[in-house]
């Protein structure tokens, strides 16, 4: 659930405590080049205000005239946009995309606070809605859990979808830390070393000062965690990286220069890793954007997670770096853009 869905779904329950009607929007399916994947939120309340997306802009737009209109289902119901190239163009949708829209009204707001608490708590939670009967539950869910919908039962999961482990609480990790819990990653900074230890005070993150070899080991990383390594200390980077890149994570990185990079391969090379394993270091980390600063540097870091995170190729790196192949994207993740 990332910081998007927490947003639409906070300002929904704050509009039904002000006493205000308000109604769900979820897109259910997608054709074609749809802005939004199935999944996306959008709240709207009885006054015009709304929090998220759907689309573009223009079907929000309507969704507000339809409103005004007094075109709302009392109990859920489908919504169809784009279905011709003509309403595709009215609606701002790109050439021959269409969207399903799920519209319910917020009769009762309660499991809101429940999904938001149980998920601040990096629980993940799986919200199940029956079209016909109009009742929905939380339960329990699974990382790598998908959206649903069979046209009677949506089922749309909440909570942290991805892991990042971070090695170093300098500066540099704080910036990587917050730009990743919008991203829709549960956040683990280790630092065993005591004076950077006590600078860590990061909300809704974990902090450990065990060994970071010994965490990865604890943490069983999978498909859907990665793991960069920031203190620029050999020791610990050397460390996590013989772990992680015997792992699963479908990233591993680290902090340094092209001739650290370098030096450190073949330190890893002197250890029972093997080629392959060792083609998975991303390092220099991160793009080639100029970064300087540490806000940038996290930019840079957190640009390239995300690109292989969606299997995209890294065309913006820096003559020389160790350019590991981009591995497929997890099955997981490609199920969250289809219809189960």
């Amino acid at each position: 659930m990332d910081s998007l869905d927490r947003e639409v779904l906070r300002r929904a329950a704050g509009w039904r405590r002000d006493g205000l009607r308000v109604w769900l929007v979820t897109v259910v399916e997608t054709w074609g080049s749809a802005p939004r994947i199935p999944g996306a939120l959008l709240a709207l309340a009885e006054d015009g205000r709304l929090a998220g997306s759907v689309s573009g802009g223009c079907v929000e737009d309507d969704l507000v005239h339809r409103l005004r209109h007094g075109e709302w289902p009392q109990r859920p119901g489908l919504l169809s946009y784009g279905v011709t190239k003509e309403e595709a163009a009215r609606f701002g949708l790109p050439c021959g995309g269409s969207l399903r829209l799920l519209q319910e009204p917020m009769d009762d707001a309660s499991w809101i606070d429940e999904l938001l608490a149980r998920t601040a708590g990096h629980e993940i939670v799986a919200r199940t809605l029956d079209l016909e009967s109009g009742r929905s539950r939380l339960e329990p869910a699974a990382r790598g859990d998908g959206f649903a919908f069979d046209g009677r039962r949506l089922r749309a999961v909440f909570g942290p979808h991805w892991r990042l482990l971070i090695v170093g609480a300098g500066q540099l990790s704080r910036a990587v830390a917050q730009m990743a819990q919008g991203l829709d990653f549960e956040v683990t900074c280790c630092d065993p070393r005591e004076e950077h230890a006590a600078a860590w005070e990061l909300p809704g993150t974990h902090f450990s000062r065990a060994m970071p070899d010994d965490l990865v080991l604890e943490m069983q990383l999978d498909a859907r965690s990665a793991v960069v390594a920031l203190t620029h200390d050999p020791k610990l980077d050397d460390l996590v990286l013989l772990e992680a890149l015997r792992s699963p994570a479908f990233y591993v990185g680290a902090l340094g220069s092209r001739g650290n990079t370098a030096r450190r391969i073949e330190r890893l090379r002197l250890f029972d890793l093997d080629d392959a394993q060792i083609a998975r270091l991303h390092g220099p980390i991160g793009l080639d954007l100029g970064a300087r600063l540490p806000a940038e540097i996290a930019v840079a870091v957190m640009a390239e997670v995300v690109a292989v995170r969606n299997g995209v190729a890294l065309r913006q790196k820096k003559p020389g770096s160790f350019l590991p192949v981009v591995a497929p994207v997890p099955a997981a993740r490609a199920a969250q853009s289809v219809i189960a």
